[in-house]
């Protein structure tokens, strides 16, 4: 089965060694290369080296994304020895001999960096990988390497700009190379919309996978907290810390989600998946129809965007041809905990990375925030540039999380976002999930002023630990936006077959333009 050319070549002006190949690397799916690998069409060798040319070509030449902050170079002997498997007749799975790129933020026990894009935790010696590295290798896929962040995911200080860290620069958008692409996953979710890779992994804390997603056409998974194992990822909170796919398609986010997710020893918040949710079952989205499914609009989330509104109503129209039936369910109480959120926030960074530099920078001088508020400080022209750390330095002022001021914070922003706020309009309205646009379309990078973020339907899912999907919705001005599908916790298989329904009719993802200017 031969599959049609396609290649970096049809990026304007820069042409690519990847050109007229079989397979073709530009939009291609997992199911695709798995293919291809099995047929002999191509090697996983030949695949990293296709990868890294898209990477020389698009990343670090041509339009400069600077998504990728370093390439594996255990890379091709992983994926020789990966291929003499396959001679022999072994195959892991779908993610077999598959490039995929992970977020600088997670720990790999390779000559690879993990230093959430900060020159503080450049030289950090993993002494092992993180749960989801361990469980993407045992998968056969391969580390091609690492993407730009947001330097610390964002919690460092106020008006960050997304996708900037010291050690990276500025990652750009593809669709328009003046735009942000969001954060804080920015480099995975420009990577995966340029074709740098097959799949890549983000994390989220709230809106660091979906927001970029949804600005770079891709779908992006924010599973229940639990589902993947937040073990060696540098923390923010581990009431809201999570791993999950960014991909092209919904079918390569349902295998990437089905390889990393499963309980760990390490994380006791994973314990609570068992029983609960079938990891087989997020590998089959199921049939393209909605037909009786009850969905509720959460018509607060949606803010005021001409161009938004516009192609939220023409998702709706497109989900009732399918057969949903569509009612007006806006989440209340959503107000009740945007200040609570940063606080439990704030508490919780204080706490959990110190345990982090401990066990997974155990070479380096720093033993906590104090150390690293110090390193920045004394390094101020590299790393204070842009913009402050106001937040690591209120970090550093909270207590232990026996104080009173974290513990009613956390129950507050669960008891509304969960309790009274997702939980009940799906109970009171009958639904199986709740659908808003995911958020605007991205905005100028500006090192000045910071991110210009608009309405999100990222936190009730987020503070509520509860799975959010997003999915291309369509573009506005050239410029992609996503819609959200939010549902209870462990509902991830369900709100992906909705999302494949609708993705399969509507078929909105489109590859980047890299126009150097949005107007």
């Amino acid at each position: 089965m031969a599959l049609a050319a396609g290649s970096a070549a049809t990026v304007p002006g820069h042409a690519s060694a990847t050109a007229a190949m079989d397979p073709p690397l530009e939009e291609t799916t997992i199911d695709a290369l798995q293919l291809a690998l099995r047929e002999r069409r191509i090697s996983a060798v030949q695949l990293v080296r296709r990868y890294a040319d898209r990477v020389a070509s698009i990343d670090r030449a041509g339009p400069q994304l600077r998504s990728v902050i370093e390439l594996n170079p255990d890379a091709e002997a992983i994926a020789e020895a990966l291929d003499r498997e396959a001679a022999a007749g072994h195959w892991r799975g779908p993610l077999h001999g598959v490039p995929v790129l992970v977020k600088d933020n997670i720990a790999t026990a390779d000559a690879m960096q993990t230093s959430a894009g900060s020159l503080a935790l450049v030289g950090a010696k993993a002494p092992r990988d993180a749960f989801v590295v361990q469980r993407l290798r045992a998968a056969g896929a391969v580390l091609l390497g690492k993407t730009n962040l947001s330097e610390w995911a964002n919690i460092r200080g106020a008006h960050s700009v997304s996708g900037w860290s010291a050690r990276g620069g500025q990652t750009r958008n593809p669709y328009a190379l003046d735009r942000s692409p969001s954060g804080s996953s920015s480099g995975s979710g420009a990577a995966v919309a340029a074709n740098l890779c097959a799949a890549g992994i983000g994390t989220e804390t709230d809106g660091s996978i979906t927001s970029p997603a949804s600005v770079n056409a891709l779908v992006g998974i924010k599973p229940t907290v639990g589902l993947v194992s937040r073990d060696g990822i540098v923390p923010i909170s581990f009431s809201q810390d999570t791993a999950g796919p960014m991909c092209r398609t919904v079918r390569d986010a349902a295998l990437l989600l089905a390889a990393i997710a499963g309980p760990d020893a390490r994380d006791a918040a994973t314990r609570a998946q068992v029983g609960r949710i079938d990891l087989a079952a997020l590998m089959r989205p199921g049939p393209a129809s909605l037909q009786g499914v009850r969905l509720g609009i959460a018509d607060n989330l949606a803010g005021d965007h001409r161009g938004v509104a516009a192609a939220f109503a023409t998702a709706q129209a497109a989900l009732k041809e399918l057969g949903a039936e569509l009612v007006a369910a806006p989440i209340p109480h959503t107000e009740r905990y945007a200040q609570s959120e940063l606080e439990v926030l704030l508490f919780e960074l204080r706490h959990s990375i110190a345990a982090y530099l401990k066990e997974f920078a155990p070479n380096l001088p720093h033993r906590g925030l104090a150390d690293l508020i110090a390193y920045n400080r004394a390094h101020a022209g590299e790393e204070l540039a842009l913009f402050g750390q106001e937040l690591f330095e209120q970090a550093e002022a909270k207590g232990p999380l026996t104080q009173p001021a974290y513990r009613q914070a956390l129950l507050l922003g669960r008891r509304y976002a969960r309790t009274h706020g997702i939980d009940a309009v799906l109970r009171k309205h009958r639904l199986q999930a709740l659908i808003a646009p995911t958020g605007g379309p991205a905005w100028l990078i500006d090192p000045i002023n910071g991110d210009a973020y608009g309405a999100s339907a990222t936190s009730p899912p987020a503070v509520a630990g509860y799975p959010h999907v997003t999915v291309p919705m369509g573009q506005v001005g050239g410029l992609p936006v996503g819609l959200s599908f939010i549902g209870t916790a462990w509902s991830d298989a369900r709100l992906l077959q909705l999302a494949h329904a609708y993705e399969q009719a509507t078929k909105h993802r489109a590859p980047p333009g890299y126009r150097e200017r949005s107007t």
